[in-house]
């Protein structure tokens, strides 16, 4: 009691560090100046000392283990899951992103205190290296995000101490870019990216949007107009540079213009309007729309104005499942890498395998076996954990355990005579219920005995 009391005291010290390390007016932000909140918070950890318990640690070991056993989703996913005061926590996801895309991070806790949660963006590097991209500010749950390069991501969560609640995270995504031409969208695109041109001697350097000569051509960022004028190819044109981006945006087969050089625009205001002008004179007003880098030449632009992939839709697992004690019904079960059927398998269960319900859906359960694997199995091999598989009686004395590994804590001793109801199984392990409800692990060795009343269990 007297050491649950200290550590609570030196939470509420840490909590005060943090609150000022987070918003950037504490001391802490000035002298260490780390990359993220997640970082500035495992710093005041380790100021107060709490790296130094066994949940400070815990709660550091776990961030570093959520870099390197993440699971992989696709983009639009949400799914529930659950967090204890008692153990550390952070999971990591993994996801393909690329150049134009905006992704949409959110999570939404519930529980008695309100709980502060870092959502942190890595990209996945050679030789597994991660390189932080993005952080969540430290007053909220949500973190809107655009990638820079084409690749594969880490999406970390975690919370902070001491907090214990069910969550649910949701990741969207939507393009970088507003579309450039008023009342259309994507699939108003009637040529692409890279298509031949001129008999093979070019490629298509953007793509083309169909609309009635005089549509109004938006600008599609806030940017400066630096260059209107005409060209053989594309008649009336006019560029907009995105300094943030580091891109400029080429409109082109314009009927007229609507800006001048220098002019600072906005999200939505028009450019010019749709024409053919140029070499588009034989063919239907359009606007050709490129994106070129700053330092290097055109990219495809499709990703960063295609219509988003909508809302997530994967049926929420219910909170009260979460956290319950599980093992397989079928024959047999695979653990995946993914919550669908062509993932990656990590694993391969036994009928009876013991299982814990750590989060997913209502069809993809994500799941802890006794062994710290994680990942995702069909909701339709698992079966609740309650029901005894068998009895048995001891044949030896033993120790309830609190997990299964001989180095855990004991729960209680079993003397020899013992009955036991038998829920679950891992290849040196049991899953027992005693008579008084006491529910732990015992060697298979230890619970070697003949079993009673089998077929009514």
């Amino acid at each position: 009691m007297i050491i649950k009391k200290l550590l609570r005291f030196l939470f509420i010290g840490l909590v005060t560090v943090c609150f000022g390390a987070c918003t950037g007016l504490g001391p802490t932000a000035n002298l260490f100046k780390p990359s993220s909140p997640h970082d500035q918070y495992g710093q005041s950890l380790k100021e107060a000392r709490l790296d130094h318990t066994a949940l400070g640690n815990d709660w550091l070991a776990a961030g570093e283990r959520a870099l390197r056993d993440s699971l992989k989703i696709t983009v639009p996913y949400r799914e529930s899951g659950y967090f204890s005061a008692t153990k550390a926590f952070a999971i990591g996801y993994r996801l393909d992103g690329q150049r134009g895309d905006r992704f949409l991070i959110q999570v939404e806790t519930q529980g008695q205190k309100s709980t502060k949660v870092f959502i942190d963006v890595f990209s996945l590097e050679e030789r597994n290296r991660t390189n932080l991209t993005a952080a969540s500010k430290a007053d909220t749950n949500i973190l809107s995000w655009e990638p820079r390069k084409t690749q594969s991501y880490l999406i970390r969560i975690q919370p902070e101490l001491l907090r214990s609640g069910s969550y649910t995270i949701t990741v969207t995504r939507e393009p970088a870019l507003a579309f450039p031409v008023k009342g259309r969208d994507s699939r108003q695109i009637s040529s692409y990216f890279g298509a031949v041109r001129d008999g093979g001697r070019r490629r298509h350097e953007g793509v083309d949007i169909f609309a009635p000569k005089g549509t109004p051509a938006l600008a599609s960022v806030d940017g400066i107009i630096t260059g209107v004028g005409t060209n053989t190819l594309g008649g009336n044109v006019a560029f907009l540079a995105d300094n943030e981006r580091n891109i400029r945006l080429y409109y082109a087969h314009l009927d007229r213009w609507n800006v001048s050089n220098g002019q600072h625009v906005s999200v939505g205001d028009t450019v010019g309007f749709v024409g053919n002008t140029g070499n588009a004179r034989t063919t239907g007003p359009h606007l050709h729309f490129g994106i070129y880098g700053f330092t290097d030449g055109a990219t495809d632009p499709l990703p960063y104005i295609r219509l988003g992939r909508g809302p997530a839709k994967q049926a929420l697992l219910t909170s009260s499942r979460l956290g319950d004690s599980v093992r397989v019904s079928a024959a047999k079960s695979v653990v995946r890498l993914a919550p669908h059927s062509d993932a990656p398998i990590l694993g391969e269960l036994p009928k009876s395998s013991a299982l814990t319900i750590v989060g997913g859906t209502e069809t993809w359960l994500r799941v802890e076996l006794p062994n710290g694997l994680t990942g995702y199995v069909p909701s339709a091999t698992i079966e609740a954990g309650n029901r005894a598989l068998r009895r048995l009686v001891l044949s030896s004395s033993g120790n309830l355990l609190e997990a299964a590994d001989t180095q855990s804590g004991t729960i209680l001793s079993l003397p020899i005579g013992s009955a036991v109801d038998v829920l679950a199984l891992t290849n040196t392990f049991q899953l027992v219920r005693n008579s008084d409800g006491k529910t732990g692990w015992l060697p298979l060795a230890t619970a070697s005995s003949r079993p009673i009343n089998a077929a009514t269990r």
